[in-house]
């Protein structure tokens, strides 16, 4: 279905415009990517509404989204890897925090760690996408803490989007962990290779 998809919508953008060869692999690599998202996001989204917590999955994405713009944060090799990872993500952790107390105390735990993670590691970059303009970089990580700050403050007095905010702040965490880079085998702070 992948092929099928990603083929068809190449040839037809190939056929009908005018791009170089460089140009063209930058576009099957988009049209992948889209694939990719849309197919992942709606798996995410169905075992969400099939075990009755859509809304949450929906809030968390959107929060993580809201983190992951300003924070950045790896990118899976492997579709299949990238596809277990945002179902435990999306789903497992969510679902966890749906049914466990969560009081005061754990939302200061949790926010403590993951603003500490955004002073130390944000924004975290990939080989593909790599960070080099340290104005940009020194933005996006005053924009990664104050926005932890935000989300804290809410999920401290907003009990109904307490869930979704720190599993937001927990994934981002994860996402910009340098550990977790060496897990997948990718390269961390890649702007570092193109200064």
């Amino acid at each position: 279905m992948n092929d099928l998809f990603v083929n068809s919508t190449f040839n037809f953008i190939k056929k009908n415009t005018n791009h170089t060869d460089y140009e063209l692999l930058e576009i099957k690599y988009g049209i992948e990517g889209i694939y990719l998202t849309i197919s992942k996001v709606i798996i995410i989204l169905l075992l969400g509404y099939v075990f009755g917590y859509l809304k949450t999955i929906i809030l968390t994405l959107l929060f993580f989204n809201i983190l992951r713009f300003f924070a950045f944060g790896l990118h899976a090799k492997k579709s299949w890897q990238c596809l277990i990872i945002s179902i435990s993500q999306f789903n497992v952790l969510p679902y966890i925090f749906l049914h466990i107390s969560i009081n005061k105390y754990l939302i200061i735990l949790i926010s403590i760690i993951a603003i500490g993670s955004f002073i130390m590691f944000a924004p975290s970059d990939t080989e593909k996408r790599p960070l080099t303009n340290k104005k940009k970089r020194v933005i996006r990580k005053i924009s990664s803490v104050i926005a932890g700050i935000i989300f804290f403050v809410l999920a401290l007095y907003f009990k109904s989007i307490r869930v979704p905010i720190l599993c937001s702040l927990i994934i981002e965490t994860i996402m910009i962990n340098p550990l977790s880079y060496k897990l997948l085998g990718l390269k961390y702070n890649n702007y570092k290779n193109r200064d």
